[in-house]
C-alpha cells in the first residue's frame, strides 16, 4: 500500500511537473534600480494567457520574478509617480499610467509617453524576438538582457539606460505640476503635434515614406539600440532562443 502511495504521488509530481513546465518556458525578472518607486505594469497580446499579475510596485532595490507562458506576445513598462486616491480608491500615475484604476492593470496598455519592453516568445523559427521602443515617448531608463539563452550574436542586450527627461525638447515635455517644471516624461512627436508624417499613418504608413524626424533622432542619438520611430527595425529588434530575461528600470544611476 505504501509503495503504491509513493507511486501516485511520484506520477502526480511529474505529471504536474511537466504541466507547468509546458505552460510557463520564460521568466521575467523585474527590478528596479530607481531612486524612487516604479509600477511595472505588463499587457498581453491576443491569442496568449496573461501571467498571474499584470501591475504591482517595486519599491527601490526591489525585484520580482513571473512565470511568462509559452509563446506569450506583450509589453512591460514602469508606472511612476502613482497614488491611490483616500476618497474613490482610485489609482492612478502621472507617467505610463495603464488607467485601469487599479495597481493591476487588467488588460489595459500604457498611456503615452512611456518607455516600452515589447516581446514575442517562440515566434518565428521559434525565436523570441524583444526590443524596447521609444516609439510612444519616453517616461524612464529600462533595460532587457537575455539570461542563458542561445542565438547568433543577436542574444543580447537593448533598452534605453539614460535619462532622456532632462533634455526633452520642451515642445515634448510632460511636467509635473506638483513640483515646478520638473520634466518627468517626454512625448513622442506624433502624440505631440499628431501630425501624419510624425506618427507614420495616412500617406506616411510606408517604409519609403516614413522617415525619421529631428525628434527621433534626439531619441536614437541618445539610445541607439532602441526603437525610435515605426520602422526602425534595422538597428533595434533582436532575437534570442531559450532564454530568460531580466527587465532594469534605471540600470544606471538616475539623477532624478
Amino acid at each position: 500500500m505504501a509503495t503504491s502511495t509513493h507511486l501516485v504521488t511520484t506520477f502526480l509530481f511529474l505529471f504536474f511537473f511537466q504541466f507547468l513546465k509546458g505552460s510557463y518556458s520564460t521568466t521575467f525578472n523585474i527590478v528596479n534600480k530607481c531612486s524612487y518607486t516604479v509600477w511595472p505594469g505588463i499587457l498581453t497580446g491576443g491569442g496568449t494567457p496573461p501571467p498571474s499579475t499584470t501591475g504591482f510596485a517595486l519599491a527601490p532595490g526591489d525585484s520580482n520574478t513571473i512565470a511568462i507562458p509559452t509563446a506569450w506576445s506583450g509589453r512591460v513598462w514602469g508606472r511612476t509617480l502613482c497614488s491611490q486616491d483616500s476618497i474613490t480608491g482610485k489609482f492612478s500615475c502621472i507617467t505610463a499610467d495603464c488607467s485601469s484604476t487599479t495597481v493591476e492593470c487588467a488588460g489595459s496598455g500604457a498611456t503615452p509617453p512611456a518607455t516600452l519592453a515589447e516581446f514575442t516568445l517562440n515566434g518565428a523559427g521559434g525565436l523570441d524576438f524583444f526590443d524596447v521602443s521609444l516609439v510612444d515617448g519616453y517616461n524612464l531608463p529600462m533595460m532587457v538582457e537575455p539570461q542563458g539563452g542561445t542565438g547568433a550574436g543577436n542574444c543580447t542586450a537593448t533598452g534605453c539606460a539614460v535619462d532622456l527627461n532632462a533634455g526633452c525638447p520642451p515642445e515634448l515635455r510632460v511636467v509635473n505640476g506638483g513640483n515646478g517644471d520638473e520634466s518627468v516624461a517626454c512625448k513622442s512627436a506624433c502624440e505631440a503635434f499628431g501630425d501624419p508624417q510624425y506618427c507614420c499613418s495616412g500617406a506616411y504608413a510606408t517604409p519609403d515614406t516614413c522617415k525619421p524626424s529631428s525628434y527621433s533622432q534626439f531619441f536614437k542619438s541618445a539610445c541607439p539600440r532602441a526603437y525610435s520611430y515605426a520602422y526602425d527595425d534595422g538597428t533595434s529588434t533582436f532575437t534570442c532562443s531559450s532564454a530568460d530575461y531580466l527587465i532594469t528600470f534605471c540600470p544606471s544611476p538616475n539623477p532624478r
